[in-house]
C-alpha cells in the first residue's frame, strides 16, 4: 500500500489565473525519500502546503496512509492527517526549551510516555544535552536537527520538508546533507523534501519529480 497516494490534483490560486498545480499525480512507498525540484513559482511548496491540509485544491483526491484526507467532499484538518512539516525557518517556538519544544506535539500521549520519547528523539538527533537549551543558544544546524525531532516526535506517516538546508552556509550543508539522510533512514521516515538545489536531491532522496510547465517523475 502507498504512504502518499495523489491523483488528478488541481490547484490555483485565484479563478482567473492559471493553475500553478494541474493535473497531478503521484505515489510513494514506506521509507521512500523522494526530491521535489523546480524554479521559483513551480508549485513546489504549494505541493507541500496541499498535502499538509493549508490549502484545498480546486479538484483531485489525496491519501495518506490509506486514509482519504481530500477529496469530493472530504476535507481532513492539518492536525489529524498524520503529517510532520520541517519548514524553511525551523519554526521553533523561541521562548520554549528544546525538550518543550519536542513536546509541543505529543499531547496525545500519557504524560509517562511523553518523556520517554523526547529522550528517544534527541538521541536520534545526537541532542542529549541540549534539552534545556533555547533555539536562540543553537546553531542553525542545531536547530535544524531540533525542529528534525519536534517534527518526528508524534511519529507522522509522512514528513514534509520546505527548503531544509537554505538557511545553512555551504560549509554546513554537506555535513548536515549526511546527517539528515542517516536520521531518515534510521527512523524509517517517509518523506518528502523540496529543493531548488539538484544537490540535496542527490544526497539524500531515492527519487525525484521535477515540478514546472511538465511534471515528470523520475
Amino acid at each position: 500500500m502507498s504512504i502518499v497516494e495523489i491523483q488528478g490534483l488541481t490547484f490555483s490560486f485565484s479563478r482567473k489565473e492559471d493553475p500553478v498545480i494541474y493535473d497531478f499525480s503521484f505515489s510513494m512507498e514506506k521509507g521512500e525519500i523522494v526530491g521535489i525540484l523546480g524554479p521559483s513559482g513551480s508549485g513546489k511548496s504549494t505541493l507541500l502546503r496541499l498535502i499538509s491540509g493549508l490549502e484545498m485544491p480546486n479538484k483531485g483526491t489525496i491519501h495518506i496512509a490509506g486514509t482519504t484526507v481530500v477529496s469530493e467532499g472530504v476535507f481532513i484538518q492539518p492536525e489529524n492527517r498524520g503529517v510532520g512539516m520541517v519548514f524553511q525557518d525551523y519554526a521553533l517556538f523561541p521562548h520554549m526549551t528544546v525538550k518543550d519544544n519536542i513536546l509541543f506535539g505529543l499531547s496525545h500521549l500519557p504524560r509517562k510516555q511523553r518523556k520517554s520519547r523526547v529522550d528517544e528523539m534527541l538521541e536520534l538527533v545526537q541532542m542529549e544535552t541540549f534539552g534545556e537549551r533555547y533555539p536562540h543558544e543553537l546553531s542553525g544546524g542545531q536547530q535544524q536537527r531540533i525542529a528534525l525531532a519536534r517534527a518526528l516526535a508524534p511519529k507522522p506517516n509522512v514528513l514534509l520538508m520546505d527548503e531544509p538546508f537554505s538557511n545553512l552556509d555551504a560549509n554546513l550543508k554537506e555535513s548536515i546533507r549526511e546527517e539528515l539522510g542517516g536520521i531518515l533512514n534510521k527512523a524509517n521516515m517517509t518523506c518528502i523534501m523540496v529543493t531548488h538545489d539538484r544537490n540535496d536531491v542527490e544526497a539524500i532522496c531515492g527519487r525525484s519529480i521535477v515540478l514546472g510547465k511538465m511534471s515528470v517523475v523520475k
